[in-house]
């Protein structure tokens, strides 16, 4: 595994009040971590392979996210803050999830095997 340039484990928590109107305000938070990037190849890898380094650094976005929801009524992350920026169009594939046509009638939750 890769870890982005950012030095191990830095949580980088932005704390401020933006003034919505007179008297609305809320308070937002912004994150961002040094991201655990997969190391770089030209062929894709296994969906688990691929699972468990999204689990990684959901595991610190978790962390960041349990902090920052004690105050914070909205809470900004990173857009690749999970798998990274490293790949190809055919290497990302093992990072995705399909999403089913809606004319499939299908609910994955209820028949994960159908498709």
């Amino acid at each position: 595994m890769i870890i982005s340039y950012f030095p191990k484990y830095v949580a980088i928590l932005v704390l401020f009040v933006l003034r919505v109107g007179a008297l609305d305000t809320f308070l937002a938070s912004v994150f961002e971590h040094a991201l655990i990037l997969p190391n770089r190849t030209e062929t894709p890898v296994l969906k688990e392979e691929a699972l468990l380094l999204m689990n990684k650094n959901i595991d610190v976005l978790e962390k960041a996210l349990k902090l920052a929801a004690r105050g914070a009524h909205i809470i900004v992350t990173p857009e690749d803050g999970i798998y990274g920026w490293v790949f190809t169009r055919e290497t990302i594939y093992p990072y995705l999830e399909d999403i089913p046509d809606p004319e499939a009638n299908w609910i994955p939750c209820r028949d994960p095997r159908n498709h």
